[in-house]
């Protein structure tokens, strides 16, 4: 019976409680024999540095708050026990009453690659710039300028650069993702 086709769905949850709804999917699976009709459950994570009391704090982050993807055939009483999953509120559908939308090929694809790409460790990327180089802000409030970098901080993921504000030297701190090559 393992060849029924199943298509991925996306839950609507409680936002913040995604883990736990993962959690009562995966019982309700073990416990009640839904192997067939219920394949992969998932909650996608990013890895998030953050800065409390001087200290770096690694934490996951759910990516989507508030949905969990699953692969599911929604023929039989799997998708009702679904619903009645504490903390799901329905499938993603088109209207209120409409039927539960399946995920494109394209989607799927794009979700499994990122969450991959975002479990990955910080120290793999490479980092493209150098003390020294000029560059231009892109994103923030001092975008349009162009800076010279004076620091690179590979743990935070940030560049120290200093920008000619009215012919002063100012300093700023900026992620990779703020600024880029001239």
């Amino acid at each position: 019976m393992d060849n029924l086709e199943k298509k991925w769905y996306v839950l609507k949850t409680i936002s913040g409680k995604e883990k736990k709804v993962k959690s009562y999917i995966e019982n309700e699976i073990r416990d009640n024999g839904f192997k067939d009709y219920i394949g992969k459950v998932l909650v996608p994570i990013e890895k998030v540095i953050q800065m409390r009391k001087g200290k770096r704090i690694h934490r996951d982050k759910v990516y989507y708050p508030g949905y969990v993807m699953i692969e599911i055939n929604l023929d039989g009483e799997a998708a009702h026990v679904i619903k009645n999953v504490p903390g799901v509120i329905n499938f993603l559908s088109e209207g209120k009453k409409g039927s539960a939308i399946p995920m494109r090929k394209e989607e799927v694809n794009k979700m499994l690659g990122k969450i991959d790409q975002l479990s990955e460790t910080y120290e793999n990327i490479s980092i493209p710039f150098l003390v020294g180089e000029t560059i231009k802000v892109i994103d923030g409030p001092f975008s349009g300028f162009n800076g010279t970098i004076e620091k690179i901080n590979e743990e935070k993921r940030k560049l120290e650069l200093s920008v000619l504000i009215f012919g002063r030297k100012t300093p700023l701190e900026l992620n990779f993702t703020q600024i880029e090559k001239i």
